[in-house]
C-alpha cells in the first residue's frame, strides 16, 4: 500500500527537507582537491550531532547487510551509489555525488547532488547538466492523475530525444517512497512505459532520483557490499529531490 500522508505531515517533511538540503549545500562547498571522503563524512557528522537530528544512512542494514559506517553516500567519478567516506583524496578534475538522509523529528529528508571537484573536463560538466535535467523532467511528470510508469517515460525520452542516447539509465537501483519511513511503498523507476503502473495521488511523498552514466547502464557490487560502480568504470553522476504530491503538482521538499 502506498501511503497518503496528511497536510501537517507536508509541514514535517518540509523541515526534514531543508535540513538535508541545508546539509548537501554545505557539503558542496567543502568539495575542493585535497579533502578526502572521509573529510566531508565527519562534517555531515558534526552538522547532523550540532542539529540534533539523525543520519538515516549510518547503521542502516538494508535488510540484512553489514550496517552502513558512514553518516552520508560519497561516490566519487565510475561510483554510482552507496560508498562510505574513506581515505580516498578528492583530486582536481573529479566529480563526486554526495546523498544525504536525514531524519527530523521521525520524518525522512533525502537528496542527492553531483558536484565537481575544481575544473572538470566538459564531458564530466555534460553529464551533470544531463542528469540534473533527468531530474527534474522526472519530478515535473509526477503530476496528479499520471501515473509512475509516466516519471522514467519521460526520462528515457529526454535521454533519447535531447541527449540522442548518449548517456545510460541506471536501471538497478530507483527512487523510492519515503515519510516516516526510509524506503517505502512505491518504487520509483527511471525508466518506464506512459499510462502504466499506479496512479500518483495528492499526498504521497517520493524520491525522484535518476543515476545516469557516460557508458553502459550495468553495475557491479564491490565486497564491501556496499559500493556499486559502473561496469566499464566510465563517469556516472546522480541528482534527487523528496517530493510531496499536492492538489496542484509536486513540492519540493529538499531544496533551499
Amino acid at each position: 500500500m502506498i501511503k497518503i500522508h496528511e497536510k501537517e505531515e507536508f509541514e514535517k517533511m518540509r523541515k526534514a527537507g531543508k535540513l538535508a538540503a541545508t546539509l548537501l549545500y554545505e557539503l558542496g562547498k567543502q568539495t575542493k582537491p585535497g579533502i578526502t571522503t572521509l573529510d566531508l563524512d565527519k562534517f555531515a557528522q558534526e552538522f547532523i550531532e550540532k542539529h540534533n537530528t539523525k543520519s538515516a544512512c549510518f547503521g542502516y542494514t538494508g535488510g540484512g547487510k553489514t550496517p552502513f559506517p558512514g553518516y552520508i553516500c560519497t561516490c566519487v567519478n565510475h561510483v554510482i551509489c552507496h560508498a562510505f567516506g574513506t581515505n580516498q583524496v578528492l583530486n582536481e578534475g573529479d566529480i563526486i555525488s554526495i546523498d544525504v538522509t536525514l531524519i527530523v523529528d521521525g520524518y525522512h529528508g533525502d537528496t542527492c547532488a553531483t558536484f565537481a571537484v575544481g575544473k572538470i573536463s566538459n564531458e564530466a560538466q555534460k553529464l551533470i547538466d544531463a542528469t540534473k535535467h533527468a531530474m527534474e523532467v522526472g519530478i515535473m511528470a509526477a503530476q496528479p492523475g499520471n501515473h509512475f510508469g509516466d516519471i522514467g517515460y519521460s526520462i528515457e525520452q529526454l535521454m533519447k530525444n535531447k541527449y540522442n542516447n548518449q548517456y545510460s539509465i541506471v536501471e538497478d537501483y530507483c527512487g523510492h517512497g519515503i515519510g516516516t519511513t526510509f524506503h517505502a511503498p512505491p518504487q520509483i523507476e527511471h525508466t518506464g512505459f506512459a499510462g502504466t503502473s499506479e496512479e500518483i495521488k495528492p499526498g504521497m511523498f517520493f524520491t525522484v532520483e535518476p543515476m545516469i552514466n557516460a557508458g553502459t547502464h550495468e553495475t557491479r557490487l564491490l565486497k564491501d557490499g556496499w559500493t556499486v560502480i559502473t561496469k566499464d568504470y566510465r563517469l556516472s553522476a546522480q541528482f534527487e529531490h523528496t517530493i510531496g504530491i499536492t492538489e496542484n503538482g509536486p513540492e519540493i521538499f529538499t531544496q533551499l
